[in-house]
């Protein structure tokens, strides 16, 4: 199991609790960047959202390609999985950015791509908007054209939503940066498995992961020949010295009101986007169903847990945790030694 995190680009993680000790800052951003680094995080999700949709739409957060490139400064291992939703960006000027900071971060960018869900930031941010399943044609010819923009010089492209004609990009990066992405109906998956390296995905249960990972292994099988280089889940994440104290900490952050100021964009996620399961008003205290998972309670409850998302086809974990630099410290520390150390035992033949 790789082990990752979200970068806090919002001053948190949670809709219901108003101060986490985690302001929407960049020296908060670093001392999270190099402690990871330090503790031997691998991955750090830098999520790209121009409004803030844990904290309320007026609430400060950061913007993921400024903050992309300075943790790519003042680090020196983690992979910099950034978001991207193609409807805010032009491809050839993020073919020449990335590589640039391909060259920054010694090839340790990727990107996730992400089908845009919120229309009034699209209305306010002048953000293209299309129907949900043209959302991952966008999607698709937007990585087209950066692959061939790093492949090809000149390039040319012509489709629904981009014409490119001769375009040079110089230089190229010396890695493609790997693609990954995640989605849920239909044509989402399905447009996943022909154009993303890996597939990530929200919370859920391990049997919801096991058929889950089954279902997009085989079309992207079927697509290209072979399955995923990973697949992630987003989960958050307790450990304390007992259940009940863990569940004591689980109660406080999910006690949630229709006044919290993140639920005017819970109704606004539920009702652009197409989820193949129902997600609790509860579940979206915390975002991305990272509850679901319940990886709570003491250390070795949880690495329990994780090892039947590793049996079910999962192998990176994306963590969410407050406050995040106190939380990666107890992870690192007390549960990423249980997982690592049952993986190997189990990797040993029997005599």
């Amino acid at each position: 199991m790789r082990f990752g995190y979200w970068t806090p680009v919002y001053g948190g993680f949670l809709r219901n609790v108003e101060d986490e000790g985690m302001p929407a800052t960049w020296e908060y951003v670093k001392t999270v960047s190099t402690l990871a680094d330090r503790l031997g995080f691998e991955l750090t999700l830098v999520p790209e959202l121009y409004l803030n949709d844990r904290k309320g739409p007026e609430a400060p957060s950061l913007e993921a390609w400024s903050l992309a490139t300075a943790i790519a400064a003042v680090t020196e291992n983690l992979e910099i999985l950034t978001a991207i939703r193609p409807g805010y960006h032009n491809p050839q000027v993020t073919a020449k950015r990335l590589s640039t900071l391909a060259d920054i971060s010694a090839d340790r960018l990727s990107l996730n791509v992400v089908a845009a869900w919120w229309a009034e930031e699209a209305a306010q941010f002048g953000g293209v908007f299309p129907s949900h399943d043209d959302r991952y044609v966008h999607c698709t010819e937007f990585v087209d054209a950066l692959r061939g923009l790093w492949s090809e010089t000149p390039y040319s492209q012509h489709g629904r939503y981009f014409d490119i004609d001769g375009a040079v990009v110089e230089p190229k990066p010396a890695t493609l940066p790997a693609i990954y992405a995640g989605g849920e109906s239909e044509g989402g998956r399905e447009a996943i498995a022909a154009f993303a390296d890996s597939y990530v995905t929200h919370g859920g249960t391990v049997e919801e992961l096991r058929t889950k990972v089954a279902d997009v292994t085989a079309r992207r099988e079927r697509l290209q020949g072979a399955g995923f280089d990973s697949i992630g889940m987003s989960a958050y994440v307790i450990i304390r010295d007992t259940e009940a104290e863990a569940r004591a900490e689980l109660e406080r952050i999910t006690t949630i009101t229709p006044g919290s100021p993140g639920y005017a964009s819970f109704e606004e996620f539920t009702k652009h986007s197409n989820l193949d399961v129902e997600v609790s008003a509860r579940e979206y205290s915390v975002g991305t169903r990272a509850l679901r998972p319940e990886l709570v309670g003491t250390p070795e409850q949880v690495a329990e847990k994780i090892r039947a998302y590793e049996e079910a086809g999962v192998n990176l974990l994306l963590i969410q945790a407050s406050p995040l630099h106190e939380e990666l410290e107890r992870i690192a520390a007390d549960l990423i030694p249980l997982v690592s150390d049952t993986t190997a035992r189990s990797l040993v033949p029997s005599t």
